[in-house]
């Protein structure tokens, strides 16, 4: 088998030409498993070549609108692509409580519109799969492939005010792959991350900004996320090889700003390999790619 990592949106909620809303894809064999559904989360799914009636399950890291805005958009266009062959419903995996409420509800604004649909074509109605999970304090498996050859733990992290947020693990045949969801640095993390090939980690450069946000509104948004220094720190101390950083705060516009999230994590005692996601930055586990 072989184990990819797909970053299908890099951004932030306000809008960034070329960066969709957050979203990781990891994909081993007939596995595809979607983490989080930020904006255009489809459109980056048709151009890394998974559409959504591929995919195996939906994982929800917390109910920010920047990571679920497009999970409608995912469980209609399956449901509008089963219409040529039916692939069953989306599953979603998400924490109980308020994740797993936006699910429940998710569709309600479009009930007019799926009725049209159902009787224009004769469809069943959309087919959505929740499985929820009461939010672990230490790694839970929450999910695994029919063969057993794929699984995924769960973990609470610290998105505070945001309750219910999860970091999740995916384990395969090829290795592990850690993706944090949005969270402060934290010890959960750091122990979910031990003897994974790759982190992906949201990165917010809140001590190179910290005099330009004080007073500001961003100030207190920044220290909900993942400082990049301290970031650093956390990897090295995990045994990562290979940390990949996305949900970019504040979004690169130049490589040099790129090159800056990097320069944080090494200023943290990271000596691993770093990669500044952009959309649809492809990582093969064990470092094939």
């Amino acid at each position: 088998m072989t184990t990819q990592v797909v970053l299908t949106g890099t951004g932030v909620p306000h809008p960034r030409p070329g960066r969709a809303g957050a979203g990781t894809l990891v994909r081993c064999g007939d596995v595809a498993l979607q983490f989080d559904a930020g904006r255009a989360t489809v459109m980056r799914l048709a151009e890394a070549g998974v559409a959504p009636h591929a995919l195996s399950a939906l994982f929800v890291t917390h109910v920010h609108s920047d990571h679920v805005v497009a999970l409608p958009d995912v469980a209609m266009t399956r449901w509008v692509q089963q219409q040529l062959g039916a692939t069953g419903p989306l599953v979603v995996v998400a924490p109980e409580g308020t994740a797993a409420r936006f699910v429940r509800r998710m569709l309600d604004p479009y009930d007019d519109d799926i009725a049209l649909r159902r009787q224009h074509v004769g469809a069943g109605p959309v087919g959505v799969d929740l499985r929820p999970f009461p939010v672990p304090a230490t790694p839970g498996p929450v999910w695994s492939s029919d063969d057993g050859h794929v699984r995924v733990l769960a973990v609470a992290v610290h998105h505070e005010p945001v309750a219910d947020a999860v970091a999740y693990r995916v384990e395969t045949p090829d290795g592990a792959v850690v993706i944090s969801g949005d969270t402060r640095v934290c010890p959960e993390v750091e122990r979910l991350a031990a003897g994974a090939d790759v982190l992906v980690h949201e990165a917010c450069r809140t001590t190179a900004l910290a005099e330009v946000v004080a007073g500001t509104p961003f100030e207190t948004i920044f220290s909900y996320h993942a400082d990049t220094v301290p970031l650093g720190a956390m990897a090295a101390r995990a045994g990562v090889p290979h940390v990949v950083l996305t949900h970019l705060i504040p979004p690169p516009d130049r490589p040099a700003d790129a090159d800056a999230f990097a320069r944080d994590l090494r200023d943290g005692g990271y000596t691993g390999r770093v990669t500044v996601g952009e959309d649809l930055t492809t990582v093969t586990l064990g470092g094939r790619a």
